[in-house]
């Protein structure tokens, strides 16, 4: 599974984008106000909420596996000390509240992406901040967005070929350095054909985007990211 928009009619489709980066900011504002055993539980069960309106899930996470060993690894290391008492639970308590804290962020992103054209998010952007900086903005999260997907792909499909030929008995520094190299000439040659392509294309600064227009349950969304602000600064 990766990380891209998933076509469906579900509350969160429905939503206004502005509506929904004001949400994921006013939730990154509480989870790192109170990273707390209570407050992240709270804050569980709004992600969980997120993306079950978004129609997601638990696999909806997959996506970001790759952080995943940071975060496991992360409160072992920030708990290992030099000398006595070797390991502080203090310290690794602390930095697993953290752990747990992006891993909750990232849920809510999720849900953004999977209920958001990209189309839509561009729109956002270009038309909440002005001038040329929210254009480059939005073309920028436009490009990301579409071609995230593809460079994972890649990076896979290196990796099965490497294994296919045998590469499994190969150091695993070495398959590191042949995936890497791999992704990064496949990267660049996106890169070239993308150029082509916005010339070929006539790429202009101001397209016609989407129509965005807020709906009643934006109100409703808008007052719970309020209500996030107010409680990240109280």
């Amino acid at each position: 599974m990766t990380l891209s928009y998933v076509p469906g009619d579900t509350l969160a489709h429905r939503l206004d984008p502005r509506s929904k980066l004001c949400f994921q900011v006013a939730f990154a504002a509480a989870a790192y106000a109170y990273t707390t055993p209570r407050g992240l539980a709270a804050l569980t069960v709004v992600a969980a909420g997120a993306l079950i309106v978004a129609g997601g899930g638990p696999r909806s996470l997959w996506s970001y596996r790759f952080a995943f060993p940071f975060l496991l690894v992360a409160p072992l290391v920030a708990g290992g000390t030099l000398g006595d008492p070797w390991f502080r639970i203090d310290r690794a308590v602390e930095t697993t509240l953290a752990s747990y804290r992006v891993l909750l962020v990232l849920a809510v992103a999720a849900a953004y992406v999977r209920s958001t054209p990209v189309r839509d998010s561009r729109a956002a952007l270009q038309r909440t901040v002005p001038g040329r900086f929210g254009v480059m903005a939005g073309v920028g999260v436009s490009l990301v967005f579409r071609f995230l997907p593809l460079l994972t792909r890649d990076l896979t499909s290196a990796r099965e070929a490497i294994a296919a030929r045998g590469g499994e008995q190969v150091a695993v520094h070495v398959r590191m350095r042949l995936v890497a190299t791999a992704g990064i000439n496949r990267a660049f040659e996106r890169a070239d054909r993308l150029g082509v392509a916005l010339s070929a294309r006539c790429f202009a600064w101001n397209p016609t985007l989407p129509r965005l227009a807020f709906g009643r349950f934006d109100g409703l969304v808008l007052a719970i990211s309020a209500g996030l602000v107010v409680v990240a600064i109280v």
